[in-house]
């Protein structure tokens, strides 16, 4: 059987939660597919989500891995197209480590691109009427640590895809002024983002570039 690993983060940043982890949990209690869907909440550390997520690739043996996370102050879904090779903190994680211009992977290469299919998911999320756009670039922080990890345990087993979405705020909990999304929504997406994954061996072939 075809099986995915979802992750999503634990709260940071002092926020009371995290709607990627709020959203994973009900794509689990919903998920209805013929796929097994492995759920977890990976810890806001750069050695402890690391760990936990070389632990459950071993484990599991995952055909795909779609790792999810905050990115509040944006206004849609994100799936991430390019993970780079540098951990540049600019606040502490959860366990109290702030690395700075430190490589995710010493002697990795300097950038990674998803493996998941990106543009065709950003396509079938907003058909659903959900906000949704590529993002090229995920951050310095334990996101974006998590996804050039993923993308290179991937490289090194044959026929495993992995990649990145970043989730807004859901209207629930977002701080005042920022942009938020039902946290229905937000599930929905990631829903979507599995049955298009699993459906699309290789990406499309639209624009979906940025100016700057």
């Amino acid at each position: 059987m075809t099986s995915v690993l979802l992750t999503s983060f634990e709260p940071f940043a002092d926020d009371p939660t995290n709607p990627s982890g709020d959203a994973v949990r009900l794509v689990a209690d919903g998920w209805d597919g013929e796929a097994r869907v492995i759920t977890e909440v990976l810890p806001v550390s750069f050695d402890g989500a690391a760990a936990r997520l070389e632990e459950l690739v071993a484990r599991h043996t995952p055909d795909v891995v779609i790792a999810t996370g905050l990115a509040g102050g944006r206004d849609a879904v994100t799936p991430e197209r390019v993970a780079v090779n540098l951990q540049d903190a600019r606040i502490p994680d959860n366990a109290g480590a702030q690395p700075v211009d430190v490589p995710c992977v010493p002697g990795g290469a300097t950038a990674l691109f998803a493996s998941l299919p990106v543009k065709a998911i950003v396509r079938d999320i907003a058909a659903g009427g959900i906000p949704a756009r590529v993002s090229l670039s995920a951050g310095s922080y334990v996101c974006n640590h998590v996804f050039y990890l993923a993308a290179h345990l991937a490289e090194t087993r044959p026929g495993m895809r992995a990649g990145f979405i970043h989730v807004p705020w859901d209207t629930a909990h977002a701080p005042d002024g920022h942009p938020a999304l039902p946290l229905a929504d937000i599930a929905a997406a990631l829903h979507l983002a599995i049955e298009t994954t699993l459906a699309t061996p290789a990406d499309i072939s639209v624009p979906a570039g940025a100016i700057h």
